[in-house]
């Protein structure tokens, strides 16, 4: 089964479907980041420290896995030099609809998180990668590549989602009884975890596939890949879950200069 090819595909599909991270944002948003009064999100609802950015105007920015309009228009318009890559042509063109109302330059690639190969090694000041590599099976190529294209003492900005979330059985029925079944080992794939008959279900729905992730990866990954983690937070979204634990989490990793 080709993962990116069907992900592509049910992410242009969102966009049709107006899922809230595929809606750009308001010329209003706009001015107030010409103003520098501007904050974005890795994870679904808590800003990211301001701090966690450096100083922006004139930075090399890549917004990894950050398609729909939403981030790098803010970002360029805060003066960052924006580079977009995203797996969905839908994605993209919402960042290329609010470029041209807003008159902001940005360059957008189309392609898969994991390779970066057309950027040269240390072509990036700071990559912001919001929750996104549950799309992929692998985080390990993901973290490697972001290393080799940024700078020394460049920052990668991530946000992930816990293992924790795919323990359970996803049912709407149990959820609503607030009964959580554990079903799944971690780490999880919906192409490698559910059963056929669900798996089929969601081909059919044309949902995007999701994998979930282990901690070693998500974290460990970073560190292995040569990155030192400065700072992380915690975020709640909208699963069950999150009335118990925070489903989300964020790092920031430096890219040492020595």
């Amino acid at each position: 089964m080709n993962v990116p090819e069907h992900n592509r595909m049910a992410w242009d599909r969102q966009v049709a479907a107006e899922n809230p991270w595929t809606v750009p944002v308001s010329p209003a948003v706009i001015a107030a980041a010409r103003r520098d009064e501007w904050s974005i999100v890795l994870t679904p609802r808590k800003p990211v420290p301001r701090d966690w950015f450096g100083y922006l105007v004139g930075a090399r920015v890549l917004c990894l896995a950050s398609g729909g309009g939403q981030q790098a228009p803010v970002l360029a318009a805060a003066g960052a030099k924006v580079t977009v890559l995203d797996n969905s042509p839908a994605q993209l063109g919402q960042d290329r609809s609010v470029a041209e109302r807003e008159g902001l330059t940005l360059d957008l690639q189309l392609g898969e998180m994991t390779d970066l190969s057309r950027f040269a090694d240390g072509a990036f000041d700071l990559i912001f990668h919001p929750v996104a590599n549950i799309f992929i099976p692998d985080v390990n190529p993901l973290w490697r590549e972001c290393f080799r294209v940024l700078k020394k003492g460049g920052r990668l900005l991530a946000g992930f989602t816990q293992p924790v979330v795919y323990l359970f059985e996803a049912d709407a029925k149990l959820e609503g009884k607030g009964e959580l079944v554990v079903r799944h080992a971690i780490p999880y794939g919906d192409t490698t975890s559910l059963p056929p008959e669900k798996l089929k279900q969601l081909l059919d729905e044309s949902s995007a596939l999701e994998f979930g992730h282990t901690l070693e990866a998500q974290i460990g990954g970073q560190l292995a890949a040569g990155f030192v983690i400065t700072s992380f937070y915690e975020d709640r979204y909208d699963h069950h879950l999150d009335q118990f634990i925070a489903t989300q989490a964020a790092t920031l990793a430096i890219k040492r200069a020595e």
